[in-house]
């Protein structure tokens, strides 16, 4: 992020937007746009950008995106849906640009007569030696059978007994686990995503009959079969299991299946530091989900009409100091550590949320592998303030999990000592475990601080990221606010 001039925030941008103000300069028409219209508009102050089909004017957005202009200008007068996703596709753009939108792309039809088209393959083919075509016609079919093989195996069977409803889904995968399916049931709605690598499998009807709120998820994990079971409400045989939805029975890429969420409960909330809380949410009863480590979620919340999304690390309720066993997941609640902004439109509203007020929480999104971690001998930890969230399910998966792990070392950089972040848990369990070892610098200590101080730099890196042997395989995880992690990876 950058900094923004005053007068620039989110909120002031959703004031501009229900000014009734022309952001887009057609007064109220939309267009079809051209690939040569679109890329005329490349300029900061005249900026259209196209994101899935429809081109938005986001020159009057330049001054108020918290990326700054620079990351705006590199999809102007282009399509940057793939930008967008890499970057945030949780955002909804949609809501945020709607006063921008200029209309949508021309479609661009293309027509080739069969006799021209028959003749290009023709002259095509007749440039390439035999025993290429050959390969090229084994490649495609392997393709095609690879892709059948897929849908084929992920397909699913359902039965029932006089009280339940079981759905069995045959995934093939050898490492499927807990983590990897979610399943919602609420109001005879079903939805259950499995997650293989970056696709997903989805099941998702409209159940014939009512169900109870208890649903059991059980997974054979070395045939990868995943079994939904759901407790029938009333005892009547089913001749249906429901009706399909649009996205029932496939196997999509997961930025292609979009975000899906629920509403939560907020049960608990607890002060951590001066300006951080502990958020407690609990699922609903219906609601399997597991947030595995190193993946976030996103949490939407409506502010001013308009609907406004952030993506958090869930934490644990607390570091364990025991690692004899893994600890048990209850399956009910996500535990949130945010930091409250003066100035932060969505974290005041957190704020202001009442116990038993509702909030969105999307599924778990992100790449992090417990497998780099399983691999490694070393594990370095480099957080900046909150970028500390990530870095609590890490730690303790390492010192429960990963035998092979000689030395764990968190470097956590603050500002000041009210700052740290569960400081007395990290000294604590420095204290237990002799695998682990912290060390706090500070930016901006008191008089009184004994300890290292400084911000993020080569010299206070190369002081404490050493290598206890010469052939240690070391894995360094970074995470804090964007400068902080730019400095860190340089």
């Amino acid at each position: 992020q950058v900094p923004l001039k005053p007068g620039r925030s989110l909120m002031d941008w959703i004031r501009l937007t229900k000014s009734g103000k022309d952001l887009t300069g057609l007064k109220g028409r939309l267009l079809e746009v051209t690939e040569d219209e679109l890329s005329k508009h490349n300029k900061k102050e005249d900026c259209w950008i196209c994101i899935r089909g429809f081109v938005y004017n986001v020159t009057p957005y330049m001054e108020y995106h918290p990326g700054g202009e620079d990351e705006l200008m590199k999809a102007a007068g282009t399509d940057g849906t793939d930008l967008f996703d890499q970057v945030h596709r949780w955002v909804n753009y949609e809501s945020m640009l709607k006063e921008c939108l200029v209309g949508r792309m021309a479609v661009k039809a293309i027509a080739v007569p069969k006799g021209e088209l028959l003749l290009r393959i023709l002259l095509f083919l007749h440039q390439i030696p035999v025993d290429e075509i050959v390969i090229i016609i084994l490649v495609v079919l392997s393709e095609l059978l690879t892709l059948c093989l897929v849908f084929k195996s992920n397909n699913y069977d359902w039965f029932q007994t006089d009280s339940l409803i079981t759905i069995v889904i045959y995934t093939k995968q050898k490492d499927m686990n807990a983590d990897l399916v979610i399943v919602d049931c609420q109001d005879k709605q079903l939805r259950g995503e499995i997650i293989m690598d970056d696709h997903s499998y989805l099941v998702e009807v409209d159940l014939d009959h009512a169900v109870s709120e208890d649903v059991a998820v059980n997974i054979a994990e070395k045939v990868g079969k995943v079994e939904i079971i759901l407790k029938k409400k009333d005892n009547v045989h089913w001749k249906n299991l429901g009706q399909p939805s649009e996205g029932h029975n496939t196997f999509i890429k997961r930025t292609d299946r979009g975000l899906f969420y629920r509403k939560c409960k907020l049960v608990s909330k607890t002060e951590v530091t001066h300006d951080t809380k502990l958020f407690c949410l609990m699922l609903p009863k219906g609601t399997h989900l597991r947030v595995p480590t190193g993946q976030h979620v996103y949490l939407k919340h409506i502010i001013a009409g308009t609907e406004v999304v952030k993506p958090y690390t869930p934490v644990l309720p607390f570091l364990p100091l025991d690692f004899q066993e893994p600890p048990c997941h209850d399956g009910v609640h996500i535990y949130l550590m945010i930091k409250i902004y003066s100035h932060g439109l969505f974290t005041q509203a957190l704020d202001h949320l009442q116990i038993g007020d509702y909030i969105s929480v999307s599924n778990p999104e992100g790449n992090f592998k417990k497998s780099q971690v399983q691999i490694s001998e070393e594990l370095l930890l480099l957080a900046g303030g909150t970028g500390f969230t990530p870095m609590v399910k890490l730690l303790n998966f390492a010192l429960t999990e990963v035998s092979c792990l000689r030395t764990v070392k968190l470097i956590f950089f603050n500002k000041t000592e009210d700052d740290i972040l569960w400081r007395n848990q990290l000294e604590q369990l420095a204290l237990k475990d002799e695998r682990f070892e912290v060390q706090f610098i500070l930016s901006q200590p008191s008089k009184d601080w004994v300890g290292k101080q400084g911000k993020i730099s080569p010299s206070l890196l190369s002081e404490f990221a050493k290598r206890s042997r010469r052939d240690s395989k070391v894995l360094i995880c970074i995470c804090g606010p964007a400068p902080f992690t730019e400095q860190g990876v340089q």
